[in-house]
C-alpha cells in the first residue's frame, strides 16, 4: 500500500489539463467551547487521465511534489 495521507472531497474545478481542485471538509470540535466546526481547505491534485469532473466525490493521496502547488494524486472516484 502507498504511504501518505488519504483525503476525500468534492471536485470544484477541472479546467486545467491533468489537474483537479478538491474541496475537503473536516469536522472538528472546538477545544474550549466543545462546538463542532467545519474546516474547509482546497487541494490541487494530479489527474493523469482527466477522468474526474466537477461534482465528483474523489479520494486523493499525498505524494512527491509534482508542481509548485500539486502535492496529491487522484486515487479513485468514489461517486
Amino acid at each position: 500500500m502507498e504511504k501518505g495521507k488519504v483525503l476525500e472531497g468534492i471536485v470544484t474545478s477541472d479546467k486545467s489539463d491533468k489537474t483537479i481542485t478538491i474541496l475537503v471538509k473536516v469536522k472538528v470540535s472546538h477545544q474550549l467551547y466543545k462546538r463542532s466546526l467545519v474546516k474547509k481547505k482546497k487541494f490541487k491534485a494530479h489527474d493523469v487521465k482527466n477522468e474526474a469532473k466537477i461534482g465528483d466525490r474523489v479520494k486523493i493521496i499525498e505524494c512527491r511534489p509534482i508542481s509548485r502547488d500539486k502535492r496529491f494524486k487522484l486515487l479513485e472516484i468514489v461517486k
